[in-house]
């Protein structure tokens, strides 16, 4: 199996775009990109922008060759509404439109559904469904909330079984801190999981203390109660220069197990660049350019 990370936060931008490919098919979950609207009261960066349109211009090309399009659910750093062309004769797996989702994303489903219509070769609700390509097996979650609560809505988890390795995504969980979050990853047991992780960086108000320590006590449980090898720590858990203090029991008991807990440019062989966590220091050393601020790729969490 080839795993292949996109755009990830690591790489200075919101997403988790994950390419992989089968024996069987090639898959690519979440093609979406984004940037904060504001962090620190500072808008995106232009070498955010800058960022942003490198990797939305790899995610295009990898869309061209995979067969398979996955959407987890609908904030705009995991799908894009207005680029229909990308699912034209593809296989799209998307989270139920109207079922166990909030307003927000209800409203944003229908449009992108809109958008596309025509364009897949076939379209298939995945809540809680397997799909099988030669060898190759897709299961999905049943919807389990973004977050803590459902105030942002649900996403689904994915799994991908090939031959005998097996890959986990958990898309929006933020931690996972819920039993049903945790659960789909325990009974899946994966070899290597894309983790989005706490959302530290709005600790204390936003997410609180105890969801930290619960995230940690579910990942230290993934980790002792699963044989994954590699767990790549992403997302919203990206968001803060000093992410690692945050998680360090799961650290330890990495070490402790052999199992790597990387980021997914360090997965990549690459340097990390929160573009979003440094944008105080990107103003001070760079100044202010104009940009041409497209409104989709503003996300709001």
């Amino acid at each position: 199996m080839r795993i292949v990370p996109l755009a990830f936060e690591s790489f200075g931008v919101r997403s988790m775009a994950t390419f992989i490919e089968t024996n069987d098919v090639k898959i690519l979950i979440d093609p979406g990109v984004s940037l904060a609207p504001l962090r620190y009261g500072l808008a995106p960066h232009f070498l955010e922008w800058q960022r942003l349109e490198e990797l939305w211009e790899i995610i295009r090309q990898y869309t061209q060759t995979a067969e398979i399009l996955v959407v987890t659910h609908y904030h705009y750093d995991h799908h894009n509404p207005e680029c229909p062309e990308l699912y034209k004769n593809k296989t799209v797996f998307i989270k139920h439109p109207t079922e166990n989702i909030n307003i927000s994303q209800r409203g944003r489903a229908a449009f992108f559904l809109e958008n596309i219509k025509g364009a897949p070769k076939k379209l298939e609700i995945a809540d809680s469904k397997d799909f099988k390509f030669g060898n190759t097996l897709i299961k999905f979650s049943k919807a389990v909330c973004h977050g803590t609560n459902p105030r942002l809505g649900y996403v689904t988890e994915v799994s991908i079984k090939s031959n005998n390795e097996k890959f986990l995504y958990t898309s929006d969980v933020e931690g996972p801190t819920l039993e049903e979050q945790i659960n789909f990853i325990l009974e899946e047991n994966p070899d290597i999981m894309f983790v989005d992780g706490p959302m530290t960086y709005m600790l204390g108000y936003r997410f609180s203390f105890k969801s930290l320590e619960t995230a940690n006590k579910n990942l230290v449980k993934a980790i002792t109660k699963t044989k994954v090898h590699t767990l790549v720590l992403e997302h919203h858990f990206l968001r803060e220069l000093d992410y690692k203090i945050r998680i360090k029991p799961v650290y330890d008991t990495a070490k402790k197990r052999n199992v790597k807990v990387v980021t997914a440019a360090e997965f990549c062989g690459r340097s990390n660049e929160l573009l979003e966590a440094l944008r105080k220091e990107l103003y001070a050393k760079y100044g202010e350019k104009e940009v041409k601020v497209k409104k989709r790729v503003l996300v709001e969490e």
